[in-house]
């Protein structure tokens, strides 16, 4: 199933927190909180059915807490607002990836080359065991 997950808004869903962030910036980066963190409820959501929840929480277990909640953070810009759009867009895309259904893997037949090859590696392999049987010490 192709869901298209970009149309929904999960705005109302959200819940954002933010802290200091690390990194340059002085003085002043004692004094601003500009990294953004993202906090989704994913079992608690009304847009989401219960095969897209499953799926999320399976496939995204990396970012979600105990209690089930998806967490994402930013703090690549100075700007909190920034942030801001891109754990948004980090949202959608890790979103779209849980729920993307993976393609079925077709088998391929092995090259002609490639079996000749492991013939011939064969056939070396069983004459150097031959010659190792047969010495006759008498």
């Amino acid at each position: 199933m192709n869901y298209n997950i970009s149309n929904i808004d999960f705005s109302d869903e959200f819940v954002f927190k933010t802290s200091r962030s690390s990194g340059p910036g002085g003085q002043h980066v004692n004094k601003t909180e500009t990294r953004v963190t993202l906090r989704f409820n994913v079992l608690e959501s009304k847009y989401l059915d219960s095969y897209q929840k499953q799926r999320i929480l399976t496939r995204m277990a990396g970012y979600i807490n105990s209690d089930g909640e998806l967490l994402i953070h930013a703090e690549e810009t100075r700007s909190q607002a920034k942030n801001k759009e891109i754990c948004i867009q980090k949202f959608y895309e890790l979103i779209k990836i849980a729920l993307k259904k993976e393609k079925k893997r077709i088998p391929t037949k092995p090259t002609r080359a490639a079996v000749r090859k492991r013939i011939e590696n064969k056939r070396k392999n069983a004459e150097k065991k031959e010659r190792r049987r047969n010495t006759d010490w008498s």
